[in-house]
């Protein structure tokens, strides 16, 4: 009752774009995690080299499950690595490294935009799936407002996703600015790591993209409701 076929045409380049930054991430990694830095320091050894830089010396680093699970947790003060990362000495675990100790850095400084993302996280666990149950109820038992307030809801998403990217660009640009203070990169390494790190940005910029096509299908499902 709710499919329509124009809901490709919200979705589809969405989906492309997203398509394309995974893509561009795997080959981005893959390429530079087989390029030995210069430093000939793993992962590990650089988080630690760039905390003490960035003047973190109290911030944690350990190991987590997965590929590029790779992350930092404001809560415990703690950067977690994927092996992948922690253990190579490859040019890309350097820009993965740095990225995230560039979190900590805002996390440190009290970067705005990245206390706006924490703040919002309850709402957007709680929009993201209890948005779409109530629209679609509202649409299909015809109940008034409900449908709105499920869009409400589900936009939480979207502010999510549009935080996310100064938060990120961010990061990636304290990386590089960490990585030439600490001498740990060539200039032709820090293009690798550039590369890297922009090929991780373009699947921020697909999410919002993404969140962006689903509101405005769930836009047109309630002005096709209300012209009946």
């Amino acid at each position: 009752m709710f499919f329509n076929p124009l809901y490709f045409v919200f979705a589809l380049p969405a989906l492309l774009l997203g398509m394309y930054a995974q893509y561009r991430v795997s080959s981005a990694y893959n390429k530079f995690s087989q390029e030995r830095n210069r430093a000939n320091i793993t992962g590990l050894e650089a988080a630690h080299r760039l905390l003490t830089v960035a003047g973190l010396g109290d911030v944690g680093v350990g190991e987590t499950p997965g590929q590029l699970s790779d992350h930092y947790d404001p809560r415990s003060k703690k950067l977690f690595l994927s092996q992948g990362v922690a253990r190579n000495a490859s040019v890309a675990a350097l820009g993965i490294v740095a990225h995230e100790v560039g979190h900590a850095v805002q996390d440190q400084q009290e970067y705005v935009p990245m206390k706006i993302r924490s703040a919002i996280v309850p709402a957007v666990r709680i929009g993201s799936w209890l948005g779409p149950i109530l629209f679609l109820i509202g649409l299909l038992l015809n109940v008034a407002r409900l449908p709105e307030v499920g869009l409400i809801l589900f936009s939480a998403t979207l502010v999510f996703a549009l935080v996310t990217l100064p938060v990120e660009f961010n990061a990636s640009s304290r990386a590089v600015a960490l990585l030439q203070q600490a001498g740990l990169t060539s200039a032709t390494e820090e293009r690798g790591v550039q590369s890297v790190l922009s090929a991780a940005a373009l699947t921020y910029v697909a999410a919002a993209v993404q969140a962006l096509s689903t509101i405005l299908y769930y836009v047109f499902l309630l002005g096709g409701r209300r012209r009946r």
